[in-house]
């Protein structure tokens, strides 16, 4: 029978199983992408720039943890989350570290500062403009991302098509472009093509994600 501390033992050891595989940050980074939507092993390489037999190796680490799952498609394996709870853990993992180290402010700043010519605007200000049809919402992730998830309203131009689609933008309104959040490049290269081209554009630093809580929130 158990006693109070081999259950706190038992416990606390199927807990450390989650920390274990979060203790490499190249799998910190393939959750946050599966975060986006499901991906297969040769998208994952090569967002994070690595070997297909490294993200094989990260995807059994944390497939072991129950942290993600995966099913195959014709020729290729698509892994996903387990679940939604481990995209909202992710997100309170950034802001803990942001929170608690100061390395991690250091390098946002540093980004920040490099990008003061690229305006940005608020969950709110981007709410009250959509609904007076002031603004184009331009998602600029994926195609497979925007289909996975995306905020109401928005319009899927991939950064990779936006040069060659910007004749397809409306002239009377100002753009608006957002990607995976406040660590995602496009939207600040996004904004930086619109405006050399003349087009008003902001970027949004907030993810789907941030978006469906805002909503939560006032609604």
């Amino acid at each position: 029978m158990l006693n109070e501390r081999n259950l706190k033992d038992l416990l606390y050891q199927e807990f450390s199983r989650i920390g274990k595989s979060l203790s490499s940050p190249k799998r910190l980074e393939i959750l946050d992408l599966l975060s986006q939507g499901p991906k297969s092993v040769e998208a994952l390489s090569k967002a994070t720039t690595m070997s297909v037999a490294n993200v094989s190796q990260h995807l059994q680490t944390l497939n072991n943890a129950r942290m993600v799952k995966f099913r195959k498609e014709g020729n290729y394996v698509i892994y996903e989350l387990a679940d939604d709870v481990i995209s909202d853990f992710i997100t309170s993992l950034h802001k803990l570290s942001e929170k608690q180290f100061s390395q991690v402010q250091q390098i946002k700043q540093e980004f920040l500062n490099a990008n003061l010519d690229t305006e940005e605007v608020t969950l709110e200000e981007l709410n009250e403009r959509m609904e007076k049809g002031e603004i184009l919402l331009l998602d600029v992730r994926p195609k497979e991302e925007y289909e996975n998830a995306h905020i109401p309203g928005a319009v899927s131009i991939p950064m990779e098509e936006l040069k060659e689609k910007l004749t397809s933008l409306p002239s009377n309104r100002d753009v608006v472009a957002y990607c995976r959040g406040i660590y995602c490049l496009w939207s600040v290269e996004a904004v930086k093509l619109l405006r050399n081209e003349g087009i008003n554009a902001y970027r949004l630093e907030k993810s789907v994600q941030d978006w469906n809580e805002f909503q939560d929130h006032i609604n």
